[in-house]
């Protein structure tokens, strides 16, 4: 059973716009309520469910994060650490970046 997590969220690229524009903050993600494991995907659904104040579609997609957002876990691209599967760890950095735009 997973623990709850404190970690440092940072939004950029206009991501923090629908995020009440906050850049950076920290959080304390709770523990899957249904026992699951408390990894990226479930980071993901959180942040969207909970703490997303735009428009959802433009940080996820059926829950998953929207193609065109770049992910970073302390500094590294996620797909090195396993993208959705990753389990943060209390003091990670979690940075989104958005490199999607208009034009």
């Amino acid at each position: 059973m997973s623990k709850p997590v404190t970690v440092t969220l940072e939004f950029s690229g206009g991501l923090e716009t629908v995020f009440n524009n906050i850049k950076s903050r920290k959080v304390t993600i709770p523990a899957p309520e249904d026992g699951k494991t408390l990894d990226m995907g479930y980071v993901v659904k959180y942040l969207a469910d909970n703490l997303l104040k735009g428009n959802r579609d433009m940080f996820v997609l059926a829950d998953k994060i929207r193609p065109g957002i770049l992910v970073l876990i302390n500094d590294a691209d996620w797909e090195l650490e396993g993208e959705e599967e990753y389990e943060p760890k209390d003091g990670d950095s979690l940075l989104f970046v958005s490199t999607l735009h208009g034009g």
